[in-house]
């Protein structure tokens, strides 16, 4: 059985698309909007094998959706339902599964589904795949228990959280037990605050044993370390394709959706660790520069499209970046898409002169006399 999301403007579309899928057999439909940006939110808490997407919808495209998809999972089977022919090079970009063209024949969305089930086993006949535990740093802290969909490692306090975090923090190198200390009591007094320590780390081994989660927490040497018995974290796959990415002499274009697939936000994003903070701008600086290293790329092979994507997600971690939103701009314009290039310039204009209390830059005004717009 495949699980599947769909997601069209229009209730009409939804309707005869699951009552195809009914008639295939072996198909569940776990969740319909006909807002693009619901059902974007829904992949956080709906486990889902395939999402059928519409193209034209208001407020955001099939293909804008599908972008953001593939940051959230990257090997999410899409199937693009539209009544457009002229984006099926777009959706080859994107690696979609299929484009159907509506009005959807049974014989197409039978092949359509045929080629998702392929895929969809390929990835659960991947070892450990649906039991590994992922670490995620990206995006927050958070430990996915094994054997279980979407359920999290819960925590006694926020002390134990942070303690685990520290120690995967170090990679498995043992971190002494003052400096310990030191990062997560300040101030404190030496004694109490051991017994914090050791209190969290009797609460934290407990809590992965009862939850069968394959990592240890060590006695090493003046301090402790964590082992990751076949867990994984995705901030060490995040780096160590971002280094790929910089050091190579012509970046693999086929790391682009996997890195964005693996960046759910800033390196322990929202938890207030200070001792976080360097190696949280470190991993922000490497993944602008691969950004940018891509966009150059996309833009020398003529991928207009995703050229464009790598510069907005810059400008989604650096808003007052204004030579990337003028080199987006120059890309909008470009391609005639108008609303697009005002919507960034105005983006722009406001972090600029209403946050940092400055002037555009002459070269950027520029770009706004040729968009052709009065105001």
């Amino acid at each position: 059985m495949i699980r599947v999301l769909l997601v069209d403007d229009e209730e009409d579309a939804l309707n005869l698309l699951e009552i195809l899928l009914g008639q295939i057999g072996d198909v569940k439909v776990v969740g319909r909007f006909v807002n693009p940006v619901r059902a974007i939110e829904a992949l956080d808490t709906t486990p889902v094998d395939a999402v059928f997407l519409d193209n034209q919808m208001p407020g955001m495209t099939g293909m804008e959706a599908a972008r953001k998809i593939r940051a959230i999972q990257p090997q999410m089977p899409i199937v693009f339902t539209t009544a457009y022919a002229e984006y099926a090079v777009e959706a080859f970009e994107i690696q979609s599964t299929d484009y159907l063209l509506k009005p959807i024949t049974m014989s197409r969305l039978q092949h359509a589904v045929s080629r998702i089930k392929q895929t969809v086993s390929a990835i659960r006949a991947r070892p450990d795949a649906s039991v590994r535990p992922l670490i995620r740093c990206m995006g927050g802290f958070s430990i996915r228990l094994p054997h279980a969909d979407n359920q999290l490692l819960p925590w006694k306090t926020n002390k134990e959280k942070e303690v685990c975090a520290f120690l995967i923090h170090h990679e498995g190198t043992p971190a002494d037990t003052a400096l310990i200390i030191e990062s997560i009591w300040p101030g404190y007094d030496v004694k109490k605050a051991k017994t914090y320590l050791y209190t969290c780390l009797s609460y934290l081994r407990r809590s992965l044993q009862e939850h069968d989660v394959p990592i240890n927490v060590d006695k090493a040497g003046n301090g402790f370390a964590i082992r990751l018995d076949g867990a994984a974290a995705d901030v060490t796959a995040f780096e160590r394709m971002l280094d790929d990415m910089l050091s190579a002499e012509e970046p693999d274009e086929r790391l682009y959706d996997k890195i964005n697939g693996l960046y759910k936000g800033e390196y322990m994003e929202g938890c207030d660790y200070s001792w976080a903070l360097a190696r949280q701008e470190t991993i922000k600086a490497k993944y602008i520069r691969s950004l940018r290293r891509m966009h150059r790329l996309f833009r020398k092979r003529g991928r207009a499209a995703l050229a464009a994507d790598s510069l907005q997600r810059v400008l989604a971690i650096a808003p007052d970046s204004e030579a990337d939103g003028r080199e987006l701009i120059r890309l909008h314009l470009e391609a005639g898409n108008r609303n697009e290039a005002l919507r960034v310039y105005r983006q722009l204009e406001q972090v600029i002169r209403d946050q940092l209390g400055v002037a555009l830059e002459e070269e950027t005004v520029r770009l706004h006399g040729q968009m052709g717009w009065s105001g």
